[in-house]
């Protein structure tokens, strides 16, 4: 995870989606990173297409440039959004294998996504899959010592989220889709402050 340092923005990394660009799942990821971008974080977005990858081996050292890509964004990054539809009552075998990959951050000083919060959305078409797939990521999450957010997404897609014009149709989701990248964005700096005042500490014990 890297560091923030003085007033530099966090980064927060999203993850997930389909190989279709005008899924429900990506298009809510996209607008809470614009979210999370208004509240001055830097952002970066690993969609359906830059998640088509090999089935994640650990036999396997080498590396598509799609992969390391995601695993150096993963690195970076002081917060996670991840958002997966909802494939027969869990997460897509797409979202899952890129999680996967994160087994290459095993060894780093902050593992997996240790030290980082971790905004969860789940779609499906219906409201049961909504929730088997957010506890699924939910458990993923807590494998990977991420920290999921109190505010997570359940959106039931027969629910038609999105007006003809591509705005949110529901209120009540957009103001949970604000918290939640909120709350993304506020632990990452909360956990920057927390870093400074630990190596201010350590720096006058060394005195």
């Amino acid at each position: 995870m890297a560091r923030i340092q003085d007033n530099s923005p966090p980064v927060i990394v999203g993850l997930g989606g389909t190989v279709s660009p005008s899924s429900s799942s990506e298009r809510l990821l996209r607008l809470a990173l614009d979210i999370c971008a208004a509240q001055g974080a830097e952002t970066l977005m690993f969609d359906g297409g830059a998640l088509d990858l090999p089935m994640y081996s650990p036999t396997e050292a080498s590396r598509t440039p799609r992969a390391a890509a995601l695993i150096e964004g993963l690195r970076r990054a002081n917060g996670v959004l991840i958002a997966s539809p909802g494939y027969h009552g869990t997460v897509s075998g797409l979202v899952k294998n890129a999680l996967d990959y994160a087994q290459d951050m095993a060894g780093d000083a902050a593992p997996y996504f240790e030290g980082r919060a971790v905004g969860l959305i789940a779609v499906a078409a219906g409201w049961q899959a909504t929730g088997t797939t957010l506890a699924t990521l939910r458990s993923i999450t807590h494998a990977l010592r991420g920290w999921p957010t109190p505010m997570a997404l359940a959106v039931n897609s027969q629910a038609k989220p999105f007006t003809e014009t591509g705005s949110l149709a529901d209120m009540a989701l957009a103001r949970q889709l604000e918290v939640m990248a909120g709350q993304v964005v506020s632990f990452a700096r909360m956990r920057a402050l927390h870093e400074l005042a630990q190596a201010s500490a350590d720096a006058a014990k060394g005195e």
